[in-house]
């Protein structure tokens, strides 16, 4: 079967019309009736126009719309198939380049969350590690003042009024027993220092404000028992002394220079000093090295067999 284009033509010429003729008859433009009967498909619009022309101009030549159409699809069918072909596929490459973009579009922002998350974890992580370096830093340096303090406080300490003190042995039998009202320690001592004669009493430490000097030996160094302790103490500066017996309760005392002090125990002297330099020790008549630098605070020293 012969091509639309070749069967319009030859019943065109036959019948003796042109093409600008059969334009003006079926009011299409000239060069779309040249490509139809040319079989150039490419230059007509969509394939619904095309039969549009085709049934026009076979309207115009007088021929049978339906055999014309027959022929176009004939003709025209496998142009337009590909024609549809390559639409679809136009179509699904503009669908995977849409969906390629919007998944480079969705991995752009997931780094981004990812990188943002990362920097604010890191920032806090920062944060908190400054936060938690600032109160140690005070810390350390509240306590290092507060023990500077300390020390200073104890070398600037005023010597207290030393009171001569009677050997609760050496009270005489006819001193009266003091009432229940007048038995403060500023009562006993007063009482104490008027009943023995002054040529008798020893000077030693005040006691500290805390704990009284339960266990001090007031009468100088005495030679030491079988099996026991004696520790010896001279200020040779204003010092503040804890002496621990054994495990008894600690004993505090201050000292000033040229005062000695004497303690009794059985197995060890546990010592604090506010001034280390300002005090020589002896541990049953020997000689002990000193405890630090004048000044200096020594806690927990211990003197043992």
């Amino acid at each position: 079967m012969e091509s639309i284009g070749e069967f319009f033509k030859q019943v065109r010429e036959t019948k003796g019309l042109t093409v600008d003729e059969v334009a003006s008859k079926t009011r299409i433009r000239s060069d779309f009736v040249k490509a139809l009967e040319e079989g150039n498909f490419a230059k007509l619009p969509d394939q619904v126009f095309a039969r549009g022309f085709v049934r026009s101009y076979a309207r115009s030549l007088g021929l049978d719309e339906e055999d014309a159409i027959h022929r176009f699809i004939q003709s025209a069918g496998a142009f337009y198939e590909k024609q549809d072909e390559r639409e679809r596929l136009k179509v699904r490459q503009a669908e995977e380049e849409r969906k390629r973009q919007a998944n480079r579009k969705a991995v752009a922002v997931a780094i981004a969350i990812a990188v943002l998350t990362l920097i604010f974890l890191l920032s806090r992580e920062q944060s908190s590690m400054f936060r938690r370096g600032i109160p140690d830093q005070a810390s350390t340096k509240r306590t290092a003042q507060t023990a500077k303090d300390a020390s200073e406080a104890i070398t600037r300490q005023e010597p207290e009024p030393v009171t001569a003190v009677q050997k609760p042995s050496e009270v005489p039998s006819a001193m009266p027993k003091a009432t229940t009202d007048d038995r403060r320690p500023e009562t006993a001592v007063s009482l104490a220092v008027a009943a023995k004669p002054e040529s008798e009493t020893v000077s030693t430490a005040s006691p500290g404000t805390d704990g009284p000097l339960g266990g001090i030996t007031l009468d100088g160094a005495g030679a030491a028992a079988d099996g026991e302790l004696v520790l010896a103490l001279e200020a040779t500066e204003l010092s503040w002394v804890v002496v621990q017996i054994d495990n008894g309760s600690p004993q505090e005392a201050l000292l000033r220079p040229g005062e000695k002090a004497q303690w009794k125990g059985q197995d060890q002297f546990v010592l604090t000093l506010g001034n280390a330099g300002g005090v020589k020790a002896e541990l049953n008549g020997k000689p002990q090295k000193p405890f630090g630098p004048s000044g200096k605070v020594a806690r927990d020293v211990v003197l043992k067999r």
